[in-house]
This record gives C-alpha cells, structure tokens and sequence, in this order.
C-alpha cells in the first residue's frame, strides 16, 4: 500500500542497530572519530565511501544525518540528498558542483538576494559567468549560450511569488545541453516538486518549514541518479556536514510538516482575502489568488500554499510601509519564515531585481502568517493601519536590507 507522504514522514528514518525495541525517531550519533575493527575494514571502507553511503568519519555523516537524508529524498521523489550547514551554502555548492570557471550560469530576477549577491561577487571573481532571466522565464531562451551549464530556478520566486513554467523551462535547458536546479524552499517538498516536473537538482533551506521552530540552520540538495556524483564530490572536497543535533532537529520538525503548512495555508489564505478589500491596500502578491497573474501555473503544479504573502500600500510616503511595520505588536520583525511565529519586513524591489522595473511600486512588505489565531493576527494589522491613516508627508527614502 502507498501511503500519501505526510504519512510516510510521520514514520520514516526510523533504524534499529541494537536487538529490542525501536526508538520512533533515530537516535543522535555524535561522533568525529569512527573505529575499525582493522586496518582491511578501514581501507575497505575508505575505498568505497565515494560511492556508497558508510559510516567512515564525522565529516562524511553519520546515522543520524542519514535518517534525515532519507527523509529529504522520498519527499523530494529523488535518488539521493546531501545536508549543508544553511540554505545558502546549499545553493552555492549546487551552483559551485556543476558550473565550472569559463562556464555561464542563469539565475531568475526572482532569485534569493544572497545568491545573486554570490554571483556578482564570488562567482564573477572566479570566472564563472552569471546571469540574470525574467522571473516567468520567458526570456530565457534569448540568454541562454554555448557554455551555459546550468539553469537556476526559483518558483514560486522571492518577496512576489511569481511562478515559471518548469517543465517547458527545463525541456528548453535540457535541449541546450544545461542541467537545472530549483531551489524548492517555499514549497518545501509537499507544495512544489520540481524533480518531478523535470529539475535534476533540488535545494531547501531547511531552516525554514523543514524545521519549523525558528531555532536551526541547514540546507538540502536532493538530486537526480546522473547528477548525484558531482555534487557529491564537491560536497567531500569542502567538509560539507552537519551536526546530528541539527539533524535531529530538522527530522522531528518534518514529522508535522504536513499539519504545519494546513495551518499556515488557512491563516495566509485568511489574510490575503482580508488584504484585498482593504483601500490602504494597493496590491497583494499571493499566488493562491484567483486573480493573481501566475493562479493558473500555481494551480497545475502546487499542492497548496504556504504562510507567504506579501502586499504593496497605496500611500506612497516612503515612511509609509516602515511605520507600518513598527506598528505591528504580534508579528516580529526579523529575518527568515517557515516558522511557528508571524514575521512582517520590508523588501526595496530595486535592489532585488535587475530584469523587471518595479521602480513604480512602493516597498513591498512581506508577511509570514505563522500558528497564532488569525482573529488575533488581523486585529494586529487592523490597528497598524490605523497608525498609518494621518501620513501625508513625503520623506527620503531609506535602503532597507533584505534577507530571507
């Protein structure tokens, strides 16, 4: 029997090594050193650990990491998952792994800030060419050249969600001869597949839904069979590894993610209706709308939505949006999302795109709708509406820093 996957993450990872009973959830291997019973099984081990999955030394996993693994590939539908220390080193091992110095990279206008920070920087010092392509990818074969070896993709995209149409985008890479890799963190497994709708590489942040508290970082790259061995390579080659407190951490915030995300789907969905009909409201970005441009790619390739929601407001005093936020007493103000509490920042579209003008919208400000009741969460916006009501005056803009 087939089970659906929130009920085969509620009962996987789960090993017994020792005769009795079993634990229900893997128990925390800490360990640097490994011990052998000889110097063969030592040399027999280390010969065969860059193929296969062993339990050699700290730096290469360990059970623990493994469970989780485990648990990342079957809800990626892939072949095999290497963690990573936070959701940016996982995306520039990814990009690292296949793209070589002389080689060309496209990344969508929609991308994470840090990684395009990557690109203009790192990567650009160290010969590797980097791009950037409409967020709905429709010009992505005008930019695509001879040498460009992978193809980055984020849907739905940073702060606006814009969806792209990953099965014709990676049908046109794959015809180039380019490999793609989506980065899968909004959809977290259960919303969004991209292996399945034609990607060879798929990363998490998993500090964010995976987890599920707010108190972890960590990535995930789940690949295809033919595009494992070189990120595994490269992973080994930089000491790529996790703690298994981490790992253990993200394992038992997985078992709930299936209950998280309702949760977080019907507060969001709640607050993008209420958002709407508000007339300091200029534009709600959320692509479970029905009057959302994207709706429709959002409907035939998503299994839902998540807490995501962001909005523009009609006041054009930059003070505007900042006041706003400064006024909200239940949702905090700080970095990241994916976690059981509401968060609202600020996002400057200038700086976050380089393909698309957004120079006629205001700032945009991002919502996370956490666990809280969504009575309590509306009565919270309602009055920090209410503090922005008397603002006329127009004052010069400040840069507001972004960071997911």
């Amino acid at each position: 029997m087939t089970h659906s996957l929130p009920t085969r993450l509620a009962h996987a990872g789960r090993t017994a090594s020792v005769p009795g009973g079993q634990p229900v959830n893997p128990p925390v291997v800490r360990a640097s050193t490994v011990l052998f019973e000889s110097v063969a099984q030592q040399r027999e081990m280390r010969a065969r650990r860059d193929n296969e999955r062993l339990f050699t030394y700290g730096a290469r996993g360990n059970p623990t990491n493994f469970a989780l693994e485990d648990m990342v590939t079957m809800l990626e539908g892939g072949y095999r998952t290497r963690l990573f220390p936070s959701g940016l080193s996982a995306a520039a091992m990814t990009i690292l792994a296949y793209v070589r110095p002389g080689q060309h990279v496209l990344l969508p206008d929609c991308v994470y800030e840090p990684v395009r920070n990557l690109a203009n920087g790192f990567l650009r010092q160290h010969g590797i060419t980097a791009d950037f392509y409409a967020a709905d990818g429709s010009d992505l074969a005008a930019r695509l050249r001879p040498e460009t070896r992978l193809v980055y993709v984020e849907a739905p995209g940073s702060l606006v969600y814009e969806m792209c149409d990953l099965p014709a985008l990676a049908a046109l890479a794959h015809a180039h001869g380019a490999l793609v890799a989506a980065d899968n963190t909004w959809g977290s497994g259960l919303l969004y597949r991209p292996l399945e709708l034609g990607a060879d590489i798929s990363l998490m942040a998993a500090t964010k839904y995976l987890g599920g508290h707010s108190d972890v970082m960590m990535g995930t790259v789940c690949t295809t069979e033919a595009a494992w061995q070189e990120l595994a390579t490269v992973a080994d080659a930089f000491g790529m590894t996790v703690s298994p407190d981490d790992a253990y951490l993200v394992q038992r915030g997985i078992r709930s993610l299936g209950a998280r995300l309702a949760q977080h789907q019907e507060g969001a969905m709640a607050v993008a209706t209420w958002l709407r009909e508000r007339p300091e409201v200029a534009h709600v970005f959320c692509p479970a709308l029905p009057d959302d441009p994207h709706h429709a790619l959002w409907r035939r390739d998503c299994h839902g939505t998540n807490g995501l929601l962001s909005f523009t407001l009609r006041a054009q005093a930059p003070v505007a949006a900042e006041r706003f936020v400064d006024s909200l007493r239940l949702f905090g103000i700080g970095a990241s999302w994916g976690g059981f509490e509401s968060l609202a920042v600020l996002a400057d579209m200038r700086r976050a795109r380089s393909v698309t003008d957004w120079s006629a919208h205001g700032q945009v400000i991002r919502l996370h709708i956490g666990l809280e009741g969504v009575a309590d969460l509306l009565a919270d916006l309602e009055q920090a509406f209410a503090a922005i009501d008397n603002i006329a005056s127009i004052q010069p803009e400040q840069d507001h820093a972004h960071h997911r």
